[in-house]
Order: C-alpha cells, then sequence, then structure tokens
C-alpha cells in the first residue's frame, strides 16, 4: 500500500508540473504545502509513533493510556494551530524569505499556508490512529490513508482547465484540508469499529504521560533538527527562482525507492521488533535485522544504479509537458543523480533507530540526528556560494552516510544488533551486480518513454533473478 500511495504521488506529481509548471505558483504551493507536512512528520509520524508504539507494547496495549496521549495530542495540535494561523507571515518569511523580492509572491504563500495548515490537526490525528492499528499489526488501512491525499489532489489538478489558472492553488490547498478530515474519519470508523474503546477524555497527567512527554521532548529536538535543516534547505534554494521546485522534485523521486521499501520495513520492525524486545527474544530481534537489510538493499541497490543512470530521459518523458522547460528537466535530473546515493544509507539507518525507539532509547537518535543534520545545515550555507542549490542534495548524501555511522555505532555498543557475515556478502554482491547492469544500462539509447519503460523493466529481469540467485548461494 505504501507502494501505491507513492505511485499516486508520482501521478500527483506529473499533474503539479503540467498545470503549474516549476516556477511561481509551484514554488508558493510546495511551500505552504511543506510545513503541515513538516509537522505531520514531527507530531504524527516521527516522534510521537516512534516513542508511542513501543510504551502502548511495554504497558500491554492499555486503553487507557491511548485515550489519554489522543486527549493530549488534540489539545497540542488546536493550541499550536491557533499559533501558526496568527504568526503565518512571519513563518513564511523565516522559511522562504527570498519570496519578498517577488511582489505578491509571499502575500499569496502566506494565504495559502494559512489554509492548510489547518491539515495539521486532522493528519496527525490520523497518523496517531495509524499507529494504534499498526500496534496491532494492522498496516493496510493506515497505509491506504496517503492515496486518498494523493488521489484528491489529482482530482483536483484534473479540473484545472477549467479553473482560472491563479485559482487553482486555492482549490488545491482546499483539497488538502478535505483529504485530512476523510483520512481521520476513516480511521476513527475502523477503530471504533475494532472496539479498541479510543475516545476523547479530560486529559489526565499520570506517570506514564510525563514519561512519554519526557522521551517525546527529548525526540522532538532531534526530529526539530531535521526539521529546521529542511527549512535551511528551503530558505537558501528560495533566493534561486524555480530550485524550490527543482529540489522538491528530485526529493520526490528519491524517497519513490525510499518509501516502498525503507518506510515499510520500518513501520513493521517497530511493531515486530518492540515486541521481540518485550519478550527478551534477541535472536529474534538480530533475524529481523540481517533479513530485513538482505531483502530491503537487495531491492534498493538497483534504485540507485538506476536514477543515476537513467535522471535526465525519466524527467524528460515523465515531466515535460506543459510548462515545465527543459531547463528545468536538468536542474532536477542533476540533483537526482546526486542525492540517489544516499539512499542505501537512508535504509539502513531506518533499520537501527527503530532498532533504537523499540528498545525505548530516544537519546541516541537524537543524538546522531544532531549532529548529522547540523552538518548538513553547514554544508547547505557554505556551498550555495559555488554549487547553488546542488549544496542541498550534496549535504543530504553527506550527512546520510555521517548519521548511519554513528547510528551503527551505537546499537553495536549496546547489543541491539549484529550484522552476520552473509548479510554482509550479499549486500557486496547485490551493489557488485547492480553497478555493473547499470553500465550496461547507461549505453541504452533512450528516445521515448516506452524505450525508458523497457530499459527499467529489462534491468529489472535481470537483476531480480541473479540477486535472488546470489542470495541464496552466498
Amino acid at each position: 500500500m505504501t507502494g501505491i500511495s507513492r505511485i499516486f504521488g508520482f501521478i500527483r506529481d506529473m499533474l503539479i508540473a503540467r498545470v503549474l509548471g516549476a516556477g511561481r505558483l509551484s514554488d508558493i504551493f510546495l511551500a505552504a504545502f511543506k510545513l503541515p507536512n513538516l509537522f505531520r512528520d514531527l507530531l504524527g509520524e516521527g516522534a510521537l509513533s516512534a516513542i508511542f508504539i513501543p510504551m502502548y507494547t511495554d504497558q500491554k496495549k492499555d486503553q487507557s493510556f491511548a485515550r489519554n496521549v489522543f486527549s493530549w495530542l488534540m489539545v497540542v495540535l488546536l493550541g499550536l494551530t491557533l499559533v501558526f494561523e496568527i504568526c503565518m507571515p512571519i513563518v513564511i518569511w523565516i522559511l522562504a524569505p527570498g519570496f519578498a523580492d517577488d511582489p505578491g509572491k509571499m502575500q499569496l504563500t502566506v494565504t495559502v499556508a494559512r489554509i492548510m495548515f489547518t491539515y495539521v490537526i486532522f493528519v496527525c490525528g490520523a497518523a496517531f490512529l495509524s499507529a494504534i492499528l499498526n500496534a496491532f499489526s494492522k498496516f493496510f488501512l493506515a497505509a491506504f490513508m496517503p492515496v486518498l491525499l494523493n488521489i484528491m489532489l489529482i482530482g483536483a489538478l484534473l479540473i484545472a482547465p477549467w479553473i482560472a489558472h491563479g485559482a487553482i492553488i486555492y482549490v488545491m490547498a482546499g483539497t488538502v484540508v478535505l483529504s485530512g478530515i476523510v483520512q481521520f474519519g476513516i480511521l476513527w470508523h475502523r477503530i471504533r469499529m475494532r472496539h479498541f474503546g479510543l475516545r476523547l477524555i479530560r486529559p489526565r497527567w499520570t506517570p506514564a504521560i510525563r514519561q512519554m512527554f519526557r522521551r517525546f521532548g527529548i525526540s522532538i529536538v532531534g526530529s526539530g533538527f531535521y526539521q529546521i535543516t529542511i527549512i535551511v534547505g528551503t530558505l537558501v534554494a528560495s533566493f534561486q527562482n524555480g530550485a524550490v521546485s527543482w529540489l522538491y522534485y528530485a526529493d520526490r523521486i528519491v524517497q519513490l525507492p525510499f518509501a516502498m521499501i525503507g518506510l515499510a520495513v520500518g513501520t513493521v520492525l517497530m511493531s515486530s521488533i518492540s515486541n521481540a524486545l518485550a519478550d527478551k527474544n534477541m535472536r529474534s530481534v538480530h533475524i529481523q535485522q540481517n533479513s530485513s537489510m538482505r531483502r530491503s538493499l537487495m531491492l534498493i541497490m538497483p534504485a540507485v544504479a538506476g536514477l543515476v543512470v537513467l535522471a535526465e530521459p525519466m524527467i524528460k518523458y515523465l515531466f515535460e509537458y506543459g510548462a515545465w522547460t527543459p531547463a528545468s528537466t536538468h536542474a532536477v535530473a542533476v540533483a537526482i543523480m546526486i542525492q540517489a546515493w544516499v539512499l542505501p544509507a537512508m535504509l539502513v539507518s531506518q533499520i537501527y533507530s527503530k532498532t533504537l525507539y523499540a528498545a525505548q532509547d530516544v537519546q541516541t537518535p537524537v543524538r546522531t540526528s544532531m549532529i548529522s543534520l547540523a552538518v548538513a545545515a553547514v554544508i547547505y550555507l557554505a556551498l550555495f556560494p559555488v554549487a547553488g542549490y546542488l549544496a542541498i542534495p550534496i549535504g543530504i548524501v553527506i550527512s546520510g552516510y555521517l548519521k548511519n555511522a554513528l547510528l551503527g555505532r551505537a546499537v553495536r555498543q549496546r547489543g541491539l544488533c549484529h550484522i552476520d557475515g552473509r548479510t554482509i556478502r550479499a549486500v557486496l554482491a547485490f551493489g557488485g551486480l547492480a553497478a555493473a547492469l547499470g553500465v550496461g544500462l547507461y549505453f541504452v539509447p533512450v528516445t521515448n518513454i516506452w524505450i525508458l519503460m523497457l530499459a527499467i523493466g529489462g534491468y529489472g529481469a535481470l537483476y531480480l533473478p541473479l540477486a535472488l540467485l546470489l542470495d541464496r548461494k552466498i
């Protein structure tokens, strides 16, 4: 379902590129959309889920604890929404100061951001309901929810020809909010049907809530550093016209394989490793880690090779229509060629961090995030005068491998992870095979979208059987 969600997201991005191009209107919408997404990651799918699920499992899935956490979350979300609605002009000026140079761009971004920020209440509430379902190993419906956002935005973009060009971003902003309401409503109905006993109550300050907020506060610092780094990247890119859009599309393409593989693995591992640690079954933990690492890296390695070799024709034949220009195609492709190298580090870091969170160790992931993301921000600022917008993907790659190294050392020191020789040999073999086939792919003349699809399909048809054979023989 995560894969289906990302495919619909990809279609959505193709339509945004066709309707808005990679200029003023797309910069406004994407900058405004980034704000609720940051809070969704921070409060919904990030720190809260990583802390709540292990504590919920450790407390034998106590429903009174879940009700109390849910009620506190709603209070916090309402307060945050009120503050940001009032302070939105200042927030957008901090997020994208370069917009002030274009008359009307800053004001329009503030208006669109105010409309979309109410999405935070519903999508973070939906993420909490998803965390409860995931704790009971119910993954399907929660993973399907982002599909609704993409389907509804696709619908809004399809009616764009009948809407005034400048008005389409208002329609898209309203659609985002409506999708949050629909997601929350569906998940709430599912929770009630499963008789999990979740409902709003008067929030109570209990020892468990105090412990959760303490851990959440520590984790929010690490997650906050990530959000600050994203903001710094957007801030830096806003001084180069079109760069906010270029980096958005590059990141979306690179995130597609990571979401389909890395995030899906992390979601399941959070629940299964939490259960194994609660049972003190370290053998099960190690088996799950090694199996996840082998299988997921087997799939991510060819994605790296394919993105590096085929970035330019992919963007050209998927996005270069309507308002999209060849210059935008080249700019996005170069960013992809750089950022794709971070995918293996992101995937392994996901396994390490989920293990630490499952062990209720919040401080270590936070500390590593602070170090690596501070390095990323320094790289952005230092390289931008020389490399322009490409400073951001360069910083992402360097900081990604630094974070992976720090997390790997931490889990090994705590005895929470043991990567066996078979996994190491398999990963090296997958990397060599992906690189060899990638060299062959470089010489394929891609002149239209059909040859592009055949090249990708042929690469997969060659790689996967050979990789599975290597995995069995090693």
